[in-house]
């Protein structure tokens, strides 16, 4: 069973629907009983950071979370701020993040050159891989995915860097560490390429 984390900022419905489309079993749950029985587990978010930290702390999860993915190794896929929380800090907030991953997340500033790109970075885009994983197997350089955020991932160590994507300058575009996993783009708004990444996560991770 894949428990999607529903602490009141992630596009839950759409991730689930993706899920059960590509026949794995899922549901939704703030609930620490039933996201103690997960065999995996993804963080959706969309909004602000300390949004994000505060309610998973108002709901008692950030403990529960941390041992079940440090402690028992559990898959976790986090989703755009769902990756952002996996890190430190961000420029957006002041509260701590999950401090999972050795990263900070900071906002998109651009030189002269590329003033003109706009802020939010939204829409589709490719990414490169960095590293082999079994979240991008056998994929290929057609693969686009759908982005919408102001705000990126800098991580202090190079190895946990998955992706990179080009938009103005290269960003950190997923992370991994272990069993820890994270997207900056959607997935559940990527068609057939997110629907093949989910399926790896499913299957393969």
């Amino acid at each position: 069973m894949i428990v999607i984390i529903d602490y009141g900022m992630g596009n839950v419905g759409s991730i689930r629907n993706m899920l059960l489309w590509i026949g794995a079993k899922a549901c939704i749950s703030a609930d620490p009983e039933v996201i103690s029985q997960a065999d995996k587990l993804i963080l959706p978010g969309v909004g602000a950071f300390d949004n994000g930290m505060r309610n998973l702390n108002d709901l008692g999860l950030v403990t529960l979370l941390t041992e079940l993915v440090i402690g028992q190794k559990k898959p976790l896929l986090g989703i755009c701020l769902g990756m952002q929380l996996l890190g430190n800090r961000s420029e957006e907030g002041s509260l701590p993040g999950l401090g999972w991953i050795d990263a900070e997340t900071v906002r998109f500033r651009f030189d002269d050159e590329h003033a003109h790109l706009k802020i939010p970075h939204m829409g589709w885009n490719s990414v490169r891989l960095e590293k082999e994983s079994l979240l991008f197997r056998n994929s290929n350089a057609e693969e686009r995915f759908y982005f919408v955020h102001s705000y990126h991932m800098v991580c202090r160590e190079r190895g946990d860097i998955l992706t990179e994507t080009t938009y103005g300058f290269d960003f950190v575009s997923a992370v991994e560490r272990g069993s820890i996993l994270g997207v900056q783009f959607h997935p559940e708004k990527s068609h057939k390429f997110g629907m093949k990444l989910m399926q790896h996560f499913v299957e393969t991770v």
